[in-house]
C-alpha cells in the first residue's frame, strides 16, 4: 500500500503531544520596569496546556482526567469510550479533536455537534468507531479535516452539511456504494474513499483543487476523473479495471497506483510527464509500453 496509509495512523503530530507553553508577561521578565533587579523575582507564571494526549490509556470514561480549559488539541485515540465527556463542550480554543478507535455510536457523538463553544474546531477524527450515519457537522464552519473512516456508514448522505472549507475527507472502510454530496467541496485537496462498494467514479467535476484521490479496494471498472487536471496522486488499486484510459488529461499527476486489476495494456501514459511513481503490479500486462517520455 502507498506510504500515505501508514502516515494516517497518527492524526496529530507526535512532536506536539503533551506540549506545554509557559505564558510570558513583561512584568515577570522585567521589561518596561526600568529596573532589571525588580524583575518580579519569585513570581511564577502559570503554564498553559495546549495539548492533551491520552492515546492508548484504555479509558472507559474521563471522570478521573483533568481537562484544562486552555486546550487546543485533545487526542483520545485508542481508548474504550462509549460517551463524549460534556466538559469537552467547554473548550473554546479547541481546534483538533480525535476519538479514533473508541466505541462511540451515533447517539454518543450527537451532543458533540451541538456545543457552540467548540464551533471553532478545525479537525475532528471519529475514525474506527460504530457510526452508522454521518453526523450533522454544520456547526463547524471552519472545519479542515473530517475523518469517519472504519465505521459502518452505508452512504454519504449528510455530507452536504459538512463545511465547504474542508480540505481533507476520509471515508475509507465503510459500506458506501455511491459518490454523492461532494459538489460543494471546492477547497478539497484530499478525498479518501478506499475499501467501500463504489462502482462508478462520479460527481467530481467541481473539486477543482483536489490533489489526492484514494479509491483502492472498490468495484470500479472505468476511470473517469471528470476533467480534474490538477490532481497529483491517484490510487485505484484492487478494483475491476481492464484499461488505463481516462488518465490522459491528468497532466499534473505525480503518483499513480493501479495494482491488482485486470489491465492488459499500458496506454495513455505518454502525456503524464510529471509522473514519478507508477505501480501496475499484479495486472495482465505482457509488455511495458508508452513510458519513454516519463523521464521523472
Amino acid at each position: 500500500a502507498p506510504i500515505r496509509h501508514i502516515l494516517l495512523l497518527l492524526p496529530f503530530a507526535s512532536s506536539r503531544s503533551s506540549l506545554k507553553v509557559q505564558a510570558r508577561s513583561p512584568m515577570a521578565s522585567g521589561e518596561g520596569t526600568g529596573d532589571s533587579n525588580a524583575a518580579g523575582a519569585g513570581m511564577e507564571v502559570p503554564e498553559v496546556e495546549l495539548c492533551l494526549d491520552l492515546t492508548s490509556c484504555q479509558l472507559h470514561d474521563l471522570s478521573e482526567v483533568e481537562i484544562p480549559p486552555t486546550l487546543e488539541e485533545l487526542d483520545l485515540t485508542a481508548n474504550r469510550l462509549t460517551a463524549v465527556d460534556p466538559r469537552i463542550g467547554h473548550l473554546p480554543r479547541l481546534r483538533k479533536l480525535s476519538f479514533r478507535q473508541n466505541l462511540l455510536d451515533d447517539d454518543a457523538v450527537a451532543p458533540l455537534f451541538t456545543w457552540d463553544a467548540i464551533a471553532g474546531l478545525q479537525e475532528i477524527v471519529l475514525r474506527d468507531n460504530k457510526l452508522i450515519k454521518i453526523p450533522d457537522a454544520s456547526i463547524f464552519k471552519g472545519l479542515l479535516v473530517f475523518d469517519v473512516s472504519f465505521n459502518e456508514l452505508s452512504s454519504l448522505n449528510g455530507l452536504s452539511k459538512v463545511s465547504s472549507t474542508v480540505k481533507e475527507l476520509y471515508f475509507s472502510k465503510n459500506e458506501v456504494p455511491k459518490m454523492e454530496e461532494l459538489e460543494h467541496f471546492h477547497a478539497l485537496e484530499l478525498l479518501e474513499l478506499g475499501s467501500n462498494r463504489l462502482r462508478v467514479m462520479e460527481n467530481l467535476e467541481t473539486l477543482t483543487n483536489l490533489q489526492e484521490l484514494w479509491l483502492g479496494r472498490n468495484r470500479i471498472r472505468t476511470i473517469n476523473l471528470c476533467g480534474l487536471k490538477s490532481i497529483k496522486k491517484i490510487s485505484l488499486q484492487s478494483n475491476r479495471l481492464t484499461s488505463m484510459n481516462g488518465l490522459q488529461e491528468c497532466v499534473a499527476l505525480e503518483e499513480l497506483y493501479l495494482s491488482h486489476n485486470g489491465i492488459q495494456k499500458m496506454e495513455g501514459l505518454s502525456m503524464l510527464q510529471n509522473l514519478r511513481v507508477l505501480d501496475v503490479s499484479s495486472n495482465k500486462l505482457t509488455a511495458i509500453e508508452d513510458i519513454e517520455p516519463l523521464t521523472r
